[in-house]
């Protein structure tokens, strides 16, 4: 298949085309493939009824998260065990596993475990976000699931997750960095917020000259924007009614 980038397509605030496509993975309580420009995420949710050894007798739940590249979800192979096994595969594990828990009310999820795996088939950058957004939408519709087969009362979710990066690229603000950008910035920023407005994880780097201020202002404002818009295609997704 022949890939071709639209990021000299995009105004500097303007989100790469992103959709989400739900119920791709029919064994799986909830699952979805995220889309965004040439980066794809495949996301599935299992319910396990049973929890980490530390939560015994606490009537509390857990939600974790595993991420890893596919072999040729690059330009070049990763090898199946280093790609699952590296350090930054076990940090992007952690960092979506933080984000979606602060979305679920751990206490009414009760005892049991959902673990949300997220595969990258295809990276252009931005992978981790996409995770994160799209990973919720599946853990969203395993929720769903639980409460429609009145396992639990009603679904746990406390707000909704979503996640978008954005850089200083050439001097200019730009919101969604694809690979290439991102090469090229002289500082990245992955943001992660909830639907209530509040701010869940920042990891802003200066690659050369430090980031001032005013930029670092420009840089969240544009993902608070990308985040609203991406809440809406999870809504869309997920079957959910606007605002909710």
């Amino acid at each position: 298949m022949n890939i071709v980038s639209a990021r000299f397509k995009r105004e500097s605030d303007e989100l790469r085309a992103t959709t989400i496509e739900t119920g791709v993975a029919p064994y799986a309580e909830g699952s979805a493939l995220i889309s965004c420009g040439d980066t794809r995420v495949w996301c599935t949710a299992t319910v396990e009824e049973r929890v980490p050894p530390w939560l015994e007798s606490s009537g509390r739940g857990w939600v974790t998260a595993e991420y890893a590249m596919l072999p040729r979800s690059t330009q070049s192979r990763i090898g199946r065990d280093r790609a699952a096994n590296s350090g930054r595969s076990q940090e992007i594990s952690r960092l979506i596993g933080r984000s979606l828990r602060s979305g679920v009310d751990l206490k009414r999820l009760g005892p049991r475990t959902i673990t949300v795996d997220c595969d990258v088939l295809q990276a252009d950058g931005g992978t981790r976000t996409a995770a994160i957004t799209g990973g919720f939408v599946a853990l969203e519709l395993a929720l769903d699931m639980l409460a429609q087969t009145r396992v639990i009362p009603r679904s746990p979710v406390a707000a909704r997750i979503a996640a978008v990066s954005a850089g200083i690229v050439g001097g200019e603000a730009r919101l969604d960095l694809d690979y290439h950008e991102d090469s090229a910035a002289d500082v990245d920023c992955n943001v992660v917020m909830n639907s209530r407005g509040d701010f869940v994880e920042l990891q802003a780097t200066a690659e050369g000259t430090p980031l001032s201020d005013e930029q670092l202002q420009q840089l969240l404002a544009l993902c608070r924007t990308g985040i609203n818009q991406l809440m809406e295609i999870q809504r869309a997704a997920a079957g959910k009614p606007a605002g909710s």
